[in-house]
């Protein structure tokens, strides 16, 4: 009978250390806490997205919160799922919200990113081009990095927009999309509520603009030395068209 009474507490022990059949997504997930009287800033991101491209404008834009005095920034990631995306480089993160699915916050800024795919198989994807669509008819702003071009482009976002994109893909850019006005040059370039960049390390400068349109060269200053940059908008080759 103490054997018996000894396994049967064994097996009570076990069950309660035993994970919950709860998916993954739903144990992990927490929304973010989307502070009021913020703009509201989504990352755009889906499997093989660029580190850089994603964490430079993300590092810059969550800085803010940290400025005292201006209208700081929310920053979130929306994917077409909330299962695990993995960069190209490697990294694994966990989006915040599917925009396929759920309710998502206003968003005043739509950051895109560059991803593996953007010149093939991400174009093809509708629900992908409805969404980015949809999103910039309502935001402030819509900021793409390297190649997120493309996406912007493929949604009809660029139609008589001056833009860039990655210096090495700017042929196959004005190949796809021969009506466009593309500034080989250009580091950045501002027209309207778009920003588009080059990419690469330069998304922190396309980023660093965006705050000093929005906060000045002050806040701007010190948002780049809090990551140990050398900020100034003269020295970085762009465009800014005046409407």
């Amino acid at each position: 009978m103490p054997k018996l009474l000894s396994a049967f507490i064994c097996i009570l022990i076990l069950s309660a250390c035993t994970p919950s059949s709860v998916p993954t997504t739903e144990v992990q997930r927490q929304l973010p806490n989307l502070e009021a009287g913020r703009y509201n800033v989504a990352f755009l991101i889906m499997d093989g997205v660029y580190n850089t491209e994603l964490t430079a404008p993300f590092d810059i834009f969550q800085h803010t919160i940290y400025r005292e005095g201006i209208k700081a920034m929310n920053v979130f990631l929306v994917a077409n799922t909330l299962d695990p995306i993995r960069s190209f480089e490697g990294i694994r993160m966990l989006p915040d919200y599917d925009y396929t699915k759920d309710q998502l916050p206003p968003i005043d800024i739509l950051v895109v990113p560059s991803a593996e795919h953007h010149l093939d198989t991400d174009l093809e994807d509708e629900v992908l081009i409805d969404f980015v669509k949809k999103t910039a008819a309502k935001a402030e702003f819509v900021a793409s990095h390297c190649d997120g071009a493309f996406v912007l482009a493929k949604a009809g976002l660029l139609d008589g927009v001056e833009s860039t994109t990655f210096p090495g893909d700017l042929d196959k850019y004005e190949e796809m999309f021969p009506n466009l006005t593309v500034h080989r040059e250009a580091l950045f370039v501002h027209d309207g509520k778009f920003i588009t960049s080059a990419g690469g390390a330069k998304s922190f400068e396309a980023s660093l603009y965006l705050c000093e349109h929005l906060y000045g060269k002050e806040i701007t200053k010190r948002l780049a030395q809090g990551l140990v940059i050398d900020w100034n908008l003269e020295d970085v080759p762009n465009v800014i068209v005046k409407k």
